[in-house]
């Protein structure tokens, strides 16, 4: 039968919960789309004021770095670094066991609809159970919760269990599954992983997650004590920054946003051991 975590949210301490919540916060506050929403907002306050050569400076600051998103992959420029830190497809003989980061999931859509749900990281999914399936012998560990900031008010479908109805419903055993349903983020992920696991000394573990974040979780692993780890870096978004030239403000919006926020998330987990 499955091994799963069965700890709730009770585990967590008050200083993880806070660290969560402003960690959360801070993230709205880097989305390039609230500092739009924001300069549009101090443009308002200045008509009322009746500074209208202000509130034409800012309406056309505003205007103008809504054009240059909507047209240039300007996100592109960061995330290609972050994604080019460990090579794709690595040569693999021998594999122990298989960690998969939670992230490509809804856990409510999936509770709404009684089907698996995915996003835009679906691919973390897919290529896990291509990984699962290529090493029948391998252990996997299915890792993650909720990381929304509103599922601390009310109970979410963990993100591991969602992943690993993907698993059950394309013929993996589940006594192949390690379920750690308490994380919420990529340092809780390195840590409860490792404490559910138990890698020996010798094994040799895969870490699946998007490649704009395997940076930050390969650090976030390794001070979690975990040895023999390869990277397998899947859900690449850099498409090339003239190929992604033309009118895409959301697209450009998202990837810019993921960008900023993997680019502090690295500082900050630097600048804390995490």
């Amino acid at each position: 039968m499955v091994i799963a975590d069965q700890h709730g949210s009770a585990d967590k301490g008050p200083m993880d919960t806070l660290v969560f919540v402003i960690s959360k916060l801070l993230t709205l506050l880097l989305r390039a789309e609230t500092w739009a929403a924001l300069l549009l907002a101090a443009a308002l306050i200045a008509l009322v004021r009746g500074r209208l050569r202000a509130a034409r400076r800012m309406l056309s600051i505003a205007l103008a770095g809504l054009l240059a998103l909507g047209i240039f992959p300007l996100g592109d420029l960061l995330i290609v670094p972050l994604e080019r830190t460990y090579p794709a497809n690595p040569q693999l003989t021998h594999v122990d066991g298989i960690i998969i980061l939670g992230g490509a999931e809804d856990g409510a859509g999936t509770a709404r609809h009684h089907q698996v749900q995915l996003n835009a990281a679906a691919e973390r999914v897919t290529a896990g159970l291509a990984l699962a399936h290529r090493f029948p012998d391998a252990r996997i560990l299915l890792s993650g919760s909720s990381g929304d900031l509103r599922d601390l008010a009310r109970e979410s479908m963990p993100g591991a269990e969602v992943m690993a109805a993907a698993f059950r419903e394309t013929g993996i055993p589940q006594a192949r599954l390690l379920l750690e349903t308490r994380s919420r983020n990529t340092s809780e992920n390195a840590r409860l992983s490792h404490d559910l696991a138990q890698p020996e000394p010798g094994e040799t573990w895969l870490l699946v997650t998007s490649a704009f974040h395997m940076r930050r979780a390969m650090a976030s692993f390794e001070r979690a004590g975990w040895g023999e780890l390869i990277p397998y870096p899947v859900d690449y978004r850099d498409d090339g920054f003239l190929d992604g030239i033309g009118w895409d403000l959301a697209g450009h919006l998202d990837t810019l946003d993921l960008a900023i926020k993997e680019w502090v998330g690295i500082a900050a987990y630097a600048a804390s051991g995490r």
